[in-house]
């Protein structure tokens, strides 16, 4: 008799993104629209540009690529949610906080888990974007109400203990025979669908008054999938295909503009969220009907890697445009999202270089170097490719979220804000929290070590990565 195939991390992350998006799939019929259609604009931009349309990713593996989207409470939902992803090799990177990121109230702060390693990126990048409630900033919450947040909270379980000791045993001992892992992801895929649990009503609408975000956390006693987000390779295409098929779009492309330069870092777009059925329970104990518009379906098209310059440069960009259309609206107030989108390009043509050679000359992206055909010198025996933008941007993740809310909520800049920041996420989650630059970085010194190992020369040789700023020199 043959022994059970064993599920490594990466085959029960590949598993889980699939189960997660046939379950979204069934709960929200417009994702599956959505995944169609990136389909289309994928195949056609392939068509069109053969082998550039890869510069940045395989086909294969654009096609499979997901991220998702989550929200839970408190540290010790946190700190779960990071065993169960950590069982499929992924590990959280980055700190993000939306709080001062949006003009709507957006009580949460984020990590994203995903692989770190290149090897485990290529085999399948899933990743989840995971926020969480910060219920002691008093710009939301009053004291009291975080009492009873709190309270709420505490008292639901969102992942089952046979579901964390799966996650576990997974993590320590580097995957799952094959019965275990079907029931690791079965208990899984289900801990995120969502519940048809009836809603306490004036519960609910207690914290929508302060946050929608709010309420789709602590409003609650389930957690779920609130997007499932494919990639393409032209957002601009797909943005307007869908309209075109009757979808309604949010009203802008979160993120660097469309220019004739290089794709750098994240562009993001999602239809808006759809009113879905749910019931209520009121005060008198009746169920009642009603919808909640909490879930949406977004997408995303990946650049280049910004080195630490590279992302100062850009945030130095988004404020110079926010300043420049908001000088423009105040003159015209039929300003349109259109020429906002001008007054972006002329930045972002004062702000970056035009190449990809220009954009390793400066210092601004990242590159690793691959070696190539044995030809003469030995410093050209190498070519740079682009490393893809793994992560995400706070200001985006804000401006997709506000997009979809129906209110702005409430919130008193007159309070002061607690402080939360990458340490203290670490000490949530009960592990390393990793940074994205070093990430990147690390990459990089690794495919110089590598190709030059492969050419029989010394690093020095070659042109060496700046470990600071991915410059060559």
């Amino acid at each position: 008799m043959s022994a059970p195939t064993f599920l490594e991390p990466w085959q029960l992350r590949a598993a889980f993104a699939r189960s997660l998006s046939d379950m979204y799939g069934k709960e929200v019929p417009a994702y599956t629209t959505l995944l169609d259609v990136s389909h289309e604009v994928n195949a056609d931009f392939v068509a069109k540009h053969g082998a550039d349309a890869e510069r940045l990713g395989s086909i294969a593996r654009v096609t499979a690529e997901r991220h998702g989207a989550i929200r839970v409470g408190t540290p010790t939902e946190m700190s779960q949610v990071a065993r169960i992803f950590g069982a499929m090799g992924m590990q959280p990177v980055g700190f993000y906080d939306l709080r001062d990121a949006s003009s709507s109230s957006v009580p949460v702060i984020s990590t994203a888990f995903r692989p770190i390693e290149r090897a485990e990126l290529a085999r399948n990048p899933f990743r989840v974007f995971t926020s969480m409630l910060v219920t002691a900033d008093r710009r939301f919450f009053t004291a009291d109400l975080e009492r009873r947040l709190e309270n709420f909270l505490g008292a639901r379980t969102l992942f089952g203990p046979e579901l964390l000791a799966l996650a576990d045993r997974a993590e320590t001992e580097g995957g799952l025979p094959e019965d275990q892992a079907a029931e690791f992801l079965r208990l899984a895929t289900e801990a995120f669908e969502l519940s048809g649990e009836p809603v306490d009503q004036a519960w609910y609408r207690e914290l929508e008054a302060v946050s929608a975000v709010a309420a789709d956390i602590g409003g609650i006693a389930s957690t779920h999938i609130n997007h499932l987000t494919p990639r393409v390779l032209d957002i601009d295409d797909l943005y307007a295909r869908m309209e075109a098929r009757g979808i309604t779009m949010i009203d802008a492309i979160q993120g660097p503009p469309r220019w004739e330069g290089p794709d750098v870092l994240l562009r993001q777009t999602s239809f808006r969220a759809l009113a879905e059925p749910r019931t209520f329970r009121t005060a008198d104990g009746e169920i009642v009907s009603d919808s909640l518009r909490v879930r949406f379906g977004e997408v995303e098209a990946r650049g280049i890697a910004l080195t630490r310059e590279g992302r100062a440069a850009y945030d130095a960009a988004v404020i110079a445009i926010d300043e420049a259309a908001a000088a423009a609206r105040a003159e015209d107030p039929g300003f349109t999202e259109a020429q906002r989108q001008e007054i972006a390009r002329a930045v972002w043509q004062k702000t970056f270089p035009t190449t990809e050679a220009e954009l390793a000359a400066q210092g601004l992206g990242w590159f690793t170097y691959e070696s190539s055909s044995l030809v003469e010198p030995v410093e050209t025996r190498f070519r740079r490719e682009p490393v893809v933008y793994e992560d995400f941007l706070p200001r985006s993740a804000a401006g997709i979220f506000q997009s979809n809310l129906t209110s702005d909520g409430a919130k008193d800049a007159s309070q002061e804000g607690i402080n939360r920041d990458a340490d203290w996420m670490s000490g949530a989650l009960g592990r390393e929290l990793n940074d994205p630059f070093d990430l990147y970085a690390d990459q990089v010194a690794r495919s110089l070590a590598a190709a030059a190992e492969t050419l029989g020369v010394e690093p020095a040789t070659l042109t060496t990565p700046n470990r600071t700023t991915g410059a060559s020199r």
